[in-house]
């Protein structure tokens, strides 16, 4: 879990690469379009490696929990106890996404669309799922879908005199929905009518009217079920099945989910869309998480002579694992301080060794450096920070 959750805050830290500015320079170049396609998000509807960043991170903290709890079980901690750590991470996770949505800001930052808050404010839900029984967990999963996906269609679609520059999105956007699909269109669906409600009851220095990403609060609901689906991944692991039948579930769960997705797709009934995090959208990258995590746990904790050499090289992944939190704070607070520092202190010259186009990808790399520097430092005194 380690490794793979440090893979995946990897690639979210490596965006300071800058492969886009690469593919500008280099427009004619597969490889740089490749790498700057997989390290942003799509448009809409789709998937890129990118897009996978927030819900491995979410399926990962629900993998995580039946560890938690029964840790904190083997303390001696009572229920009430742990309900309370759980509400109290929960407040935690949701301050500290506004917190670092509203550096730089001038005045405090209330939207609850981000990483850590969609988490934060899912996360009493399934702490109470954590509790109950694996067939309560897979209930609530369906339903969850289910729900949320009635919840869209039910709501209106816009009328013809709809102005869709008015919410940011261009009227011929190729985007665009038709039929059932349309409930799920950009800045016109039931979540973003909701926000227009519920984001301008916070001070703000102009009214809310659209998320410019078409990113939503009410997307926590079904991140929810992306986190149950971890949840009982997570049983699975500790309900002392071997390793082949773990892999087994692992791979059959992934091809499932991924084939749901896309069939729902295909049919017209839910697009895969991440920045709304549609039930379809649920299912696919719920199928990539349970195909990765099968990946590292092959890598990492399976048989064979290869296996020494596999934890060697997914070290660095487990120390950016162990120390997440660490490293989504420092990406967010301190990026602009490290690569100014850098300029000052070394000049633009080391950075363009091999040309000027290369510039913004050796100084990302030298910050990312620097970042894995101080997490090596902090792994090897054992300073971890958890919430």
């Amino acid at each position: 879990m380690d490794a793979y959750r440090g893979f995946v805050m990897t690639l979210m830290a490596a965006e300071l690469l800058q492969f886009h500015r690469l593919q500008e320079s280099f427009s004619a170049s597969r490889f740089w379009s490749f790498l700057a396609y997989h390290q942003s998000h799509v448009e809409w509807a789709g998937c890129s490696l990118h897009d996978l960043i927030q819900p491995s991170f979410s399926f990962l903290v629900g993998v995580a929990l039946p560890y938690s709890m029964a840790a904190r079980v083997t303390q001696g901690q009572s229920f009430p106890a742990q309900a309370g750590h759980a509400f109290r991470r929960s407040l935690i996770l949701i301050l500290l996404g506004i917190f670092l949505r509203s550096v730089h800001a001038e005045q405090t930052n209330f939207t609850f669309e981000d990483t850590l808050t969609q988490i934060g404010l899912g996360y009493p839900f399934l702490f109470l799922l954590g509790a109950a029984s694996s067939r309560t967990g897979w209930i609530t999963f369906g339903a969850v879908l289910v729900g949320y996906w009635f919840a869209f269609v039910r709501y209106p679609l816009p009328g013809p005199a709809f102005d869709y520059a008015a919410v940011g999105v261009p009227a011929n956007w190729p985007e665009h929905y038709s039929g059932l699909m349309a409930h799920f269109n950009k800045n016109s669906n039931l979540a973003w009518a909701f926000d227009t409600w519920f984001l301008n009851l916070f001070p703000r220095e102009r009214p809310f009217v659209f998320n410019g990403g078409g990113y939503a609060t009410l997307s926590f609901i079904p991140t929810l079920a992306t986190m149950i689906l971890g949840l009982q991944t997570g049983r699975w692991i500790r309900s002392g099945v071997t390793r082949r039948q773990l892999l087994t579930r692992l791979l059959a769960a992934g091809l499932t989910g991924i084939l749901a997705g896309l069939v729902l797709h295909w049919l017209g009934i839910c697009p895969v869309v991440k920045r709304i995090w549609t039930p379809a959208w649920v299912l696919f990258s719920g199928g990539w998480c349970c195909w990765l995590l099968a990946f590292f746990y092959a890598l990492v904790d399976g048989p064979g002579r290869w296996q020494p050499t596999a934890r060697r090289w997914t070290f660095p992944f487990v120390v950016v694992g162990m120390n997440s939190i660490a490293i989504y704070c420092l990406v967010h607070l301190i990026d602009r301080f490290i690569i100014n520092s850098l300029y000052i202190h070394l000049g633009h010259q080391p950075f363009q060794l091999f040309g000027a186009a290369y510039e913004p990808l050796l100084v990302g790399a030298t910050t990312l450096a620097i970042f894995y520097s101080m997490l090596r430092w902090m792994y090897a005194r054992h300073l971890f920070i958890r919430i």
